[in-house]
């Protein structure tokens, strides 16, 4: 690896490790074994930097999880899209406690973005990908053949995994489960259950 890239790994280290806001320039150069004026090179500022690997390891979460949900949850019937949305959820909500300092993270993040309009805009422009990434995984659509149905199902997705990871971060014993989410949403939309649910 360059500087470059071992800016970025030591940036996500210091991120998981010490937050956003307590991530100095000098935990980076400790962290990637590089030196204080490849940060200006590379990347200009440290802020631009910790923008990269916030999404880095965004990303990585991504496309980790999403692909073993999706490989794990192949075999839930297509035609019964509650059966899947709990699967789903089921999967993405075991898999939160192993990535309990990349959720503590995020909500530091949220609370700077009021002071850092870079940042914001930064994360705005993530958004539409990681809308895309839920409604794919969970009702098969892609923002090609349909943008406004993959957008409404990323957005709500989005929306209730915040809920989720801030519930379970402040209480993980009594977070709701897939199952929960599921069932609520049956309650709300009045669908019953299908005798293979």
């Amino acid at each position: 690896m360059g500087h470059r890239d071992d800016l970025i790994e030591g940036a996500m280290q210091c991120l998981r490790e010490k937050g956003y806001a307590r991530t100095t320039t000098r935990d980076i150069v400790a962290a990637s074994k590089t030196n204080l004026a490849s940060i200006g090179y590379h990347y200009g500022t440290k802020e631009s930097l910790l923008r990269a690997a916030l999404i880095k390891s965004m990303d990585q979460w991504g496309t980790e999880t999403f692909a073993a949900v999706a490989e794990e949850t192949s075999d839930v019937a297509a035609d019964d899209p509650l059966a899947r949305f709990e699967a789903v959820w089921t999967k993405i909500i075991n898999a939160v406690p192993e990535n309990r300092a990349l959720w503590v993270l995020s909500f530091e993040v949220f609370a700077q973005l009021d002071h850092d309009d870079e940042l914001r805009t930064f994360m705005a422009q993530a958004m539409p990908d990681a809308y895309e990434a839920f409604a794919e995984l969970f009702g098969g659509l892609t923002a090609t053949a349909d943008p406004q149905s993959a957008r409404l199902v990323g957005m709500l997705c989005h929306s209730l995994l915040t809920g989720v990871l801030s519930q379970w971060l402040i209480d993980p014993e009594n977070a709701p489960s897939g199952h929960d989410l599921t069932e609520a949403l049956r309650l709300i939309t009045g669908i019953r259950a299908t005798a293979t649910a």
